[in-house]
């Protein structure tokens, strides 16, 4: 059955706030939580953050009175959202397993939406940010057994496969090489447009997160991996945002924000099992519906426009949270060995690429100390590879400490 946020009642402004015991609900428990259900509570916060930024963007650029009022009694709603949603994460929960829970997120969901990606570039784009992705994922699984004597598969199961990627020692660029080309909001599939929003907010929470709490250890191995790898969130963030158009109105802009909200809600209610996050994934719904509507008001009243004239007639297929272990594996295959080159993928280990590795990896690497580290103390490195032995040949086990 199709649904279309438009035409659904919601629940108004006025009736969506909350007292603080409402807000500081019950975590949950991360021996017995479903892995996918931490990557819903950790996508969600990552798009509730990116609506209250964009928000406050939007604010410091308008002076219409009326304006800023709705969209500060909006944001201080999605403010409340975002608390009851980051503060089902518990405080037991490790940072370390916080984190690999963050980069199954970034797995998964980014294989779900090259593979639902009706544009071949913006597809190009999700696969080559999910193998770089996809090596982080391992990187932390080897400091987090070398740190806190765990391995991975207790934070992801075997839902995602712990492997390396495109090592993380090669995806430094430099910067300009990670502009990527926009999509026309006009003429797009309306999925590409909610998918890039989804990816930037997901990803740019994935690069906050890692800004503030790299810093929170006393292991120099650890400060260092999460400072390398919070430059690569950098260039995710800059090459996903990229893919945003740039034309649109601020209104139009707060509008889609809006309507993505209500996709990821409508979509985490019908996947969720926990029964008490499937309702605030349902309450969050509702309330969103009518923030929703008083984002179209705006639009109509300041841009002149209807908002089925930028919207879908109903909301694209779910996102889901589902495993991708085949198609991350045909995706190793064949680009572990991309880069990138202005707003094209090259195979060419361009001049340009090869300045910046020279500059930033000289004096070692933290995401190749790190497995250096866990061979010497174990003998070998972190894997789980429920589906066989690596896709690159290289990159297998024995292949791989021989050659690092």
């Amino acid at each position: 059955m199709s649904f279309d946020p438009l035409h659904e009642k919601g629940i108004a402004l006025d009736d969506q706030v909350r007292n603080w015991s409402e807000l500081n609900v019950a975590p949950y428990d991360r021996n017995e939580v479903d892995p996918y259900t931490r990557c819903r509570v950790i996508a969600m916060n990552g798009i509730e953050v990116e609506s209250i930024l964009f928000s406050h963007q939007f604010n410091r650029h308008t002076d219409v009175p009326e304006v800023k009022e709705v969209l500060a009694e909006a944001r201080a709603l999605e403010q409340q959202q975002q608390k009851v949603v980051n503060w089902l994460i518990p405080g037991d929960e490790s940072t370390l397993e916080v984190t690999l829970g963050y980069e199954q997120v970034a797995v998964d969901l980014t294989a779900w939406l090259a593979r639902s990606e009706p544009d071949p570039y913006l597809k190009q784009t999700y696969d080559f940010g999910l193998v770089e992705d996809f090596d982080h994922l391992y990187r932390y699984a080897n400091l987090y057994e070398l740190l806190e004597g765990r391995t991975a598969e207790g934070v992801v199961r075997q839902l995602t496969e712990v492997m390396p990627g495109r090592p993380t020692a090669n995806e430094h660029r430099h910067p300009r090489d990670n502009i990527r080309r926009h999509l026309d909001a006009h003429t797009a599939d309306p999925r590409s447009r909610l998918h890039a929003i989804t990816i930037t907010a997901a990803e740019q929470q994935t690069m906050n997160f890692y800004m503030n709490i790299g810093n929170r250890y006393m292991e120099p191995l650890a400060r260092s991996l999460y400072a390398e790898i919070a430059m690569v969130e950098e260039e995710h963030v800059t090459q996903y945002e990229s893919m945003l158009d740039p034309a649109e109105s601020w209104f139009e802009q707060l509008v889609q924000h809006e309507y993505n909200e209500c996709y990821m809600y409508y979509s985490f209610a019908a996947q969720e099992p926990d029964r008490r996050i499937r309702d605030i994934w349902e309450l969050h719904l509702a309330m969103e519906i009518g923030q929703l509507q008083a984002a179209t008001e705006l639009l109509k009243r300041y841009d002149g426009r209807e908002p089925e004239e930028i919207l879908p007639a109903a909301l694209p297929e779910p996102v889901r949270f589902e495993p991708n272990k085949e198609y991350v594996r045909d995706i190793l295959a064949d680009q572990v060995d991309l880069t990138s080159l202005g707003t094209g993928y090259v195979m060419d280990s361009h001049r340009r690429f090869q300045e910046r590795q020279a500059k930033v990896n000289a004096g070692g690497v933290p995401s190749e100390q790190v497995i250096d580290d866990h061979r010497q103390r174990f003998g070998t490195d972190y894997r789980l590879e429920t589906e066989g032995p690596h896709p690159v040949e290289r990159l297998r086990a024995e292949s791989y400490a021989r050659s690092t």
